[in-house]
C-alpha cells in the first residue's frame, strides 16, 4: 500500500500534465508563421510550466503539492466560470483536484506512519 500511495499520484500527475501540454499543439492548425506559431506555443504551455512546477513541489512536499493541485483545478473552475460546458470543467479541474487529493492522502500517510514510529499516537 505504501508504494501505491506514493507512485500513483505522480503518475497521475504527469499523465495529466502531458494531456494538458497536448492542448498547446492547436497552435499549429492556426495557419501563424513560423515565429509567430513558436510564440504561441509558448503562451499555451504556461498551464503546463504551472503544472510541472507543482509536480515538483508535490514531490518532495505532498501536502502542500496537493494543497496547490487542488487551489489550480479549484482556480480552472473560478477562471473559466461560464466559458466552458461541465464537461470542461471535469476534463481540467477533475484531475488537477483528484491529483491534489491523491498527494494529500499520501503525505498524511507518511507523516502518520513517520510519527507512529516515532512512538506518537493520536
Amino acid at each position: 500500500m505504501n508504494r501505491v500511495l506514493f507512485w500513483t499520484p505522480r503518475v497521475v500527475g504527469i499523465l495529466f500534465t502531458a494531456f494538458v501540454s497536448l492542448f498547446a499543439f492547436d497552435v499549429f492548425a492556426e495557419g501563424y508563421g513560423f515565429w509567430e506559431a513558436i510564440l504561441a506555443l509558448l503562451i499555451h504551455l504556461v498551464p503546463t510550466g504551472l503544472l510541472l512546477i507543482t509536480l515538483a513541489i508535490a514531490w518532495r512536499y505532498e501536502r502542500l503539492g496537493g494543497m496547490l493541485f487542488i487551489a489550480l483545478g479549484i482556480f480552472y473552475v473560478v477562471a473559466f466560470w461560464g466559458r466552458v460546458e461541465w464537461p470542461g470543467y471535469l476534463l481540467i479541474a477533475g484531475p488537477a483536484i483528484l491529483t491534489g487529493l491523491l498527494f494529500w492522502l499520501a503525505g498524511w500517510y507518511r507523516a502518520r506512519a513517520i510519527n507512529e514510529a516515532r512512538g506518537f499516537k493520536r
